[in-house]
């Protein structure tokens, strides 16, 4: 059986279309290395409200609200460089997540998150912080330090 991969080249070049959509005609502020999935929503409410830092991922179907309407609110929601926002996440409006940060799938962010975070959970909340990421949110491996009184003790 053919592997979908071989159609990798045409998703990132639909991605790149549809960024390059948001950014020309909506008015987002979407750094050209963010990659999105197709069912990912971003808010055209307020759409000049959306910023994404470089290499962020957003999966598919999370959301991201910049506005409000039973407070009538229009605000700026900002994700961070080399972040992940995992799949069917929302991340509401006025929300700002730092960069190298992680965001579980499902999680309902409505509070701010630090720089170096993993959030997770309906609200979100912290479950580990001073992470780091790489480019698009990918965890990297730290290893622990070690213990002296471990080695031959």
């Amino acid at each position: 059986m053919a592997s979908l991969n071989r159609f990798l080249w045409l998703q990132r070049r639909l991605v790149r279309l549809r960024n390059l959509y948001y950014v020309k005609i909506w008015g987002m502020d979407l750094h050209p290395t963010v990659i999105m999935s197709m069912t990912a929503k971003l808010d055209l409410t307020h759409p000049s409200g959306v910023h994404i830092g470089a290499y962020s991922y957003v999966a598919f179907g999370a959301s991201i609200l910049s506005h409000d309407m039973t407070r009538r609110l229009k605000v700026d929601t900002v994700i961070g460089e080399c972040s992940f926002i995992g799949a069917r996440s929302i991340i509401m409006p006025g929300v700002r997540i730092g960069s190298h940060c992680i965001v579980a799938a499902g999680a309902v962010v409505t509070k701010d998150v630090p720089d170096n975070s993993i959030v997770a959970g309906n609200p979100a909340k912290i479950i580990e912080s001073g992470i780091r990421t790489d480019k698009w949110g990918v965890l990297l491996v730290q290893t622990p330090k070690s213990d002296p009184k471990a080695i031959g003790a």
